[in-house]
């Protein structure tokens, strides 16, 4: 009869340790629950700032050199040049185009 006697015991402590983890997971839930509210009450109650304006960035300053395509571009008018195939005002003119 003994083993019959500890069935239902298992049993009360099984139910009862489930309940008790069951009602530690809720009261946490509620905590944290509540601790989001308060952060959100607080966030809320707080007065909104205007977004800042920004100033525009300062211009950016013009290249000191030259980029390596312009000058090559300058070479090949120079050589045209003094071939012939391009006459002064054209080299100017071309020349004026490329340095911008």
């Amino acid at each position: 009869m003994p083993l019959m006697r500890r069935r239902p015991l298992l049993r009360a402590a099984a139910v009862g340790g489930g309940a008790y983890m069951a009602g530690k997971h809720r009261a946490q839930g509620q905590a944290q629950q509540y601790e989001q509210d308060q952060r959100l009450d607080s966030l809320e109650a707080q007065p909104q700032q205007q977004p800042q304006q920004y100033a525009a960035p300062p211009p950016q300053a013009a290249p000191t050199g030259m980029a390596p395509d312009a000058i090559s571009q300058l070479q090949q008018l120079g050589q045209l040049h003094e071939q012939g195939v391009l006459t002064d005002e054209e080299f100017a003119a071309q020349k004026a185009r490329i340095l911008g």
